[in-house]
């Protein structure tokens, strides 16, 4: 476990106590938090835990049932290829295929210069435009492996 700095902790203990420490505000101190550091490793779950005063398995409960939260670091440009059955059907395998040779990662992983992560998720909910890959809070629909570089440039000088 490595060890946060001081100033680190006095930012998670701020966010519990806007939420008055209360152990009912738990998933909104994870929000607040992820927002803050970007994802939620060990050790700030272990403040969390002791600011809100319950188990340190109850926040890793919470932080792993829910798909939003994150354990690991992701990359500036966080992209997510929805697997879905619509999607997979129309391709989303290609797509993943295509960006995993793109950026040189595996689903999951995150570039050496920290530009971008990749992820896939069950369902974003746009079947109709099947497959769809999501970078950040933008949407693209109908994607084809021949737009995964010319997609991918676009976000590299941002």
């Amino acid at each position: 476990m490595t060890t946060l700095q001081e100033c680190h902790i006095k930012t998670i203990k701020d966010i519990c106590k806007s939420f008055d420490n209360q152990p009912g505000e738990l998933i909104n101190v994870l929000h607040k938090t992820q927002e803050s550091f970007g994802y939620l490793p060990a050790e700030v779950q272990h403040v969390i835990a002791k600011e809100l005063n319950i188990s340190e398995a109850k926040v890793y409960g919470v932080v792993t049932f829910y798909a939003f939260f994150t354990m690991m670091p992701k990359g500036k440009h966080k992209i997510s290829v929805c697997m879905g059955t619509a999607c997979f059907v129309r391709g989303a395998e290609k797509v993943v295929d295509a960006l995993k040779k793109e950026l040189s990662i595996d689903v999951g992983g995150i570039t050496k210069d920290g530009q971008f992560s990749l992820d896939c998720l069950r369902c974003v909910g746009a079947c109709g435009l099947a497959p769809v890959m999501l970078i950040g809070d933008k949407v693209y629909g109908r994607i084809e492996v021949k737009d995964i570089k010319g997609i991918i440039d676009s976000y590299k000088d941002q």
